[in-house]
């Protein structure tokens, strides 16, 4: 199962989120194989370097790099060559719709779901849920 797993997931489960650290560990032991695109990976180093974001955050700075670094390699990797632009109402958030219409990837996977479907350009067989709704589909 393929799946685009959004910066705020690898954010709950470095302070803790049980649903994000459930998704996390199911891409770690390779029951989700999350793909992977230069964007992505430019925001979750940006973010998971941020230390006041984890000021309750049971990881260190050490730790969390270690935590991007194996889940970094257990990643498809992606090159997105097409700009779809689905309008979001983020438009940050563009290029994980973009890199999931790349990668073939059914599943989105954030706690931003509200932003995410909000595109004025619609993808058949795309579904962004919540941790918890994609436990399930796992």
């Amino acid at each position: 199962m393929r799946a685009v797993i959004d910066t705020n997931v690898l954010v709950g489960a470095c302070i803790g989120a049980g649903a994000c650290n459930a998704v996390v560990r199911a891409c770690l032991t390779g029951v989700v194989v999350p793909v992977m695109g230069a964007a992505l990976m430019a925001e979750l180093e940006d973010v998971l370097s941020r230390s006041d974001l984890f000021a309750n955050s049971p990881l260190t700075g050490a730790e969390r790099s270690t935590l991007l670094d194996v889940f970094l390699a257990r990643c498809e990797w992606t090159r997105v060559y097409y700009l779809w632009r689905p309008n979001l109402r983020d438009e940050s958030d563009n290029h994980l719709i973009e890199l999931a219409v790349a990668a073939g990837a059914p599943f989105i996977v954030s706690r931003n779901v509200r932003d995410l479907r909000s595109g004025q350009l619609p993808f058949a067989g795309l579904q962004v849920m919540t941790p918890e709704a994609f436990l399930k589909e796992i």
